[in-house]
């Protein structure tokens, strides 16, 4: 039996055990013209067997580029383009800086703490006034949806000034209403789709029928 374990290990695995094994067969050619036109061939199949590269700009280019690289970078051959080197794949992405400050509170999470920032630095009066209580009424949401327990303004407006260390001052006339009865907050991935609300209308939906 002929077991992949026993195999070489495949190079890039969405070309298949097929395409490795043709240009290993390419690469024993002696003649180079005869080598380079083979290996014309096998770029074309590559192209078929990975369809979805073609989305991409220059995929011809790539194409080839993956060629040499499952040939081990070492294809004598008369190709379009210049043959990269091992460096070129070896390398590592850059590291992607992550906020260094944690996020202060979970259920609101960093865009609010942003926002909350930009609020701090608004000058008093009525445009802040307003800005701070649409803020209110989304934090509120935003608690709920990790909180199924009610939750009173005074928690969100405490909150509100916690975050911006005492910068923000919520009016005493500032007020967030009732929430209504019809209101429904899920967690992301959670909808009412999920969870039975727009399901449960689908199966009462087909009965009837």
């Amino acid at each position: 039996m002929d077991y992949n374990t026993q195999r070489d290990k495949l190079i890039l695995p969405e070309y298949g055990r097929h395409v490795q094994n043709m240009i290993e067969q390419v690469k024993k050619i002696e003649d180079k013209t005869k080598r380079s036109e083979q290996m014309r061939a096998v770029v074309q199949v590559m192209g078929i067997l990975n369809p979805q590269i073609r989305e991409l700009n220059d995929y011809r280019h790539k194409l080839w580029d993956h060629a040499q690289v499952i040939g081990g970078f070492d294809l004598d051959i008369d190709a379009p383009y210049p043959a990269p080197t091992p460096q070129q794949f070896e390398a590592r992405p850059d590291v992607i800086a992550l906020p260094g400050k944690p996020v202060k509170a979970a259920c609101y999470g960093r865009n609010i703490e942003n926002i909350i920032e930009l609020v701090a630095g608004l000058e008093d009066g009525e445009v802040k006034k307003e800005v701070i209580r649409n803020l209110a009424l989304y934090m509120r949401q935003q608690y709920l949806i990790w909180n199924k327990d009610n939750v009173s303004e005074e928690t969100i407006f405490a909150d509100m000034e916690r975050l911006s260390d005492g910068r923000i001052k919520v009016p005493e006339d500032v007020h967030l209403g009732a929430i209504s009865q019809n209101a429904s907050f899920s967690r992301p991935g959670q909808g009412q789709g999920n969870q039975g609300g727009y399901g449960k209308k689908n199966r009462n939906w087909r009965r009837k029928r």
